[in-house]
């Protein structure tokens, strides 16, 4: 496991990630794991892909106000507003050097804030939203935290789609040595298994936050392990492999082969409606 402490000690910040490694170029570039297909051809396609994929479970409309929080280099931003037409643009994140990016790119047609996403009613303690989304970054958090905190700035039949990490059936049958490598395994991707829940847990917790019309799909497949064999493709090929960037890259598919390999945590993409 020595690959998990030198995973540890060497990112300036703990989600960012040099996406030309991966092949996108953009100035506002996409930052998440991908969902990939069999046509898949680039990183880019699948980040998209993977926010399509959670917009469409949501039907988002072109009318709606929207709320992107955790919205990383602003590719989402981008996309809501040239592809959905969105009209109504919030978003939340918390690297000030993004920000300043997305905001002079997009000139002003995104409300972008710089702050934490488990706080945003004091954020925006006079909007509340139809939808707000959160891809590939909610799993850092605590889930109940994480539903208090969307909750309260969705209107009353609002809705919420995010990507967690679920805990198999199958996690109930391994032994204290064994949680424990998962435990450390998650650590060094910023994720407490204490804070992971089966699909049951999951579905309770939503109900008990007042969520109804729960969607719960499981797209570890076309999430972990192709960003895996993305990355290690890539990455085998790439002039660059022995830089800092490069190292955290290849860490990442690392831990994704491992946890698709494993079966014990899954990635799962949940969508509801308050209510």
């Amino acid at each position: 496991m020595k690959w998990l402490q030198a995973f540890r000690k060497q990112f300036p910040h703990k989600y960012a990630i040099n996406a030309q490694l991966l092949g996108d170029e953009a100035e506002l570039a996409w930052s998440n794991l991908g969902f990939w297909q069999a046509d898949t051809r680039s990183y880019p396609q699948a980040c998209q892909a993977l926010a399509d994929h959670l917009a469409q479970a949501l039907k988002l409309a072109s009318h709606d106000q929207l709320l992107d929080i955790g919205c990383g280099q602003g590719a989402s931003l981008q996309h809501w507003l040239h592809d959905y037409q969105i009209q109504r643009l919030s978003a939340v994140e918390l690297q000030p050097a993004c920000i300043e990016k997305i905001q002079k790119k997009l000139n002003s047609k995104a409300d972008i804030r710089c702050a934490s996403f488990l706080n945003l009613n004091t954020v925006f303690p006079d909007l509340r939203f139809d939808v707000v989304l959160c891809i590939d970054a909610a799993y850092h958090s605590a889930l109940n935290s994480f539903l208090l905190s969307t909750s309260s700035v969705l209107n009353s039949t609002g809705r919420l789609g995010f990507h967690y990490l679920m805990l198999s059936d199958k996690y109930v049958n391994l032994n204290a040595l064994q949680r424990l490598k998962y435990q450390a395994l998650l650590k060094a991707a910023d994720v407490n298994l204490h804070d992971l829940m089966n699909q049951q847990g999951l579905q309770q917790a939503l109900g008990q936050a007042e969520f109804k019309n729960i969607q719960i799909e499981d797209i570890s497949e076309q999430v972990f392990a192709g960003f895996a064999h993305y990355a290690e493709t890539v990455l085998n090929t790439a002039e660059a492999s022995k830089s800092v960037d490069s190292f955290k890259i290849k860490m990442t598919a690392k831990l994704c082969r491992r946890l698709f390999e494993g079966g014990i945590v899954r990635y799962v993409q949940v969508a509801a409606q308050k209510g």
